[in-house]
C-alpha cells in the first residue's frame, strides 16, 4: 500500500469518527429535548394541576367574577386534582382559545386540556395528543331566528344565501363548510376568534345564523332567554362531536390517571354512589366499588401512583357523573334521558371498563 492510499484512508477514518460523534450528539440533544418526564410526577412536585379550559363556554367552563371556574369541563379538572392531591381545589385554570389550545398543551403550559374539544383522527394522530374517555357526546347544529323563517324542522338546504358565524380553527368551521356544499347551499362564512364573539355578531344582526356544538347553542339560548325566537336545527346534528380530556402522547401513567378518574365517575354513577352516600355505601356487597374506593385489599390506585382512596376523594369532593352532569347541564335545558349521554344500561353511551 503506497503512502497516498494510507493518508487517504486515515482521512476517511477521521471524517467517519467526527460524523459519528456529531450524530450521536444530535441524537442525545433530540432525546433530551423531548424528555419531559412523567406528567404525574411534575404535577405532584408542583403541588397543583394546570388545566386548560375555554372559560367562556356556557355550562362547560365559565370564569366567574371572583375568578373561579364552573361547568362540566371545570369539574373534571377538579376531579383530576382530587384524585392526585386529595384536594379538588388544587387547580390553576388557563383560559385558551380554540386556536391556541393544542399549542399550549404541547408546550407544557397546561398538564391537561378539557376545553369542549372534539376527538378526531387528525388531532389524535398528527398533533402529539391522546384523548381520554368522552365526557359529553355532542353534535353540531345551527341557530337562527324564527322571524327569518327558520324552525327546528329546518335543514341545511334552508341556509342557502345566509351569513353564518362561528369561531375559526375548529371542526365546526370545517363541518359547516363541507355540509353546506354537500347540501347545495351557498353561505357566507364569518369567523371570529372565540364563540362569544360569534354570538355577539348574531345578536347584532351581522350574521343570520350561528353554529357550534348543539350544547353550546342550547346553553346560549337559555342564557339569553330567547327560547321563543331562536330556532336550533337540524333535528339530527350534522356531525359527531365527542368531547373529553386531552393530554400529551406517550405518557401512559398520566393517561391512566386521567382516564380512570373519568371512569370512576361513570362507575359510581352506575352503582348509585354519590357524594351523599359514599361514606355509608355497603362496599362488602359490591367488591368492584370497594376496589375503586380503596376500601379493600384489591385496590389498584397505588399501582398507578395515587393514594388508595384517590377515587373516593373524587366522588366525595366532586361527585359521580350524573351529579356533575345534572348540576351543570340541566339548568340550561340539557338532560341525559334519551340522549347518548345516558348510562349504557338506559341505552346511552356512558360506559366504563370494570374496576378489576
Amino acid at each position: 500500500m503506497n503512502k497516498k492510499t494510507i493518508v487517504f484512508l486515515l482521512v476517511l477514518a477521521l471524517v467517519a469518527v467526527a460524523c459519528a460523534t456529531d450524530t450521536a450528539t444530535e441524537d442525545v440533544a433530540v432525546e433530551e429535548e423531548h424528555d419531559h418526564g412523567s406528567t404525574l410526577e411534575e404535577v405532584q412536585e408542583r403541588g397543583f394541576l394546570k388545566c386548560g379550559v375555554s372559560g367562556s363556554a356556557v355550562a362547560f367552563s365559565e370564569t366567574q367574577a371572583d375568578g373561579s371556574v364552573t361547568g362540566i369541563d371545570a369539574d373534571y379538572c377538579y376531579a383530576v386534582a382530587a384524585a392526585v392531591f386529595g384536594d379538588y381545589s388544587k387547580v390553576e385554570f388557563t383560559a385558551l382559545t380554540a386556536a391556541e389550545r393544542f399549542t399550549a398543551l404541547s408546550a407544557g403550559e397546561v398538564d391537561l386540556l378539557i376545553r369542549n374539544t372534539t376527538w378526531t383522527q387528525s388531532r389524535d394522530t398528527e398533533l402529539g395528543n391522546d384523548f381520554g374517555p368522552t365526557t359529553y357526546y355532542d353534535g353540531q347544529q345551527l341557530m337562527g331566528r324564527n322571524s327569518d323563517g327558520l324552525s327546528a324542522s329546518s335543514t341545511l338546504k334552508d341556509i342557502d344565501g345566509l351569513r353564518v358565524c362561528t369561531n375559526a380553527g375548529t371542526t365546526t368551521e370545517k363541518n359547516i363548510t363541507e355540509g353546506a356544499r354537500l347540501a347545495g347551499a351557498s353561505i357566507e362564512l364569518v369567523t371570529v376568534e372565540q364563540f362569544p364573539e360569534a354570538m355577539e355578531k348574531f345578536k347584532a344582526g351581522e350574521c343570520d345564523l350561528v353554529t357550534t356544538d348543539g350544547s353550546g347553542l342550547v346553553g346560549n339560548r337559555a342564557k339569553e332567554g330567547a327560547l321563543n325566537d331562536w330556532a336550533i336545527f337540524p333535528a339530527t346534528p350534522i356531525s359527531k362531536e365527542p368531547l373529553g380530556p386531552v393530554y400529551r402522547s406517550n405518557d401512559s401513567q398520566w393517561a391512566d390517571v386521567v382516564n380512570w378518574t373519568v371512569y370512576a365517575t361513570f362507575i359510581a354513577d352506575e352503582f348509585g354512589v354519590g357524594r351523599a352516600n359514599v361514606d355509608s355505601y355497603d362496599y362488602d356487597a359490591n367488591p368492584e366499588m370497594g376496589r375503586l374506593m380503596g376500601k379493600n385489599d384489591g385496590e389498584l390506585q397505588t399501582i398507578m401512583g395515587l393514594s388508595a382512596d384517590a377515587f373516593y376523594n373524587v366522588i366525595k369532593q366532586v361527585g359521580n357523573y350524573d351529579e356533575i352532569y345534572s348540576k351543570n347541564l340541566n339548568p340550561v335545558g340539557l338532560y341525559r334521558e334519551g340522549s347518548a349521554n345516558a348510562p349504557w344500561t338506559d341505552g346511552g353511551l356512558i360506559y366504563a371498563p370494570p374496576a378489576r
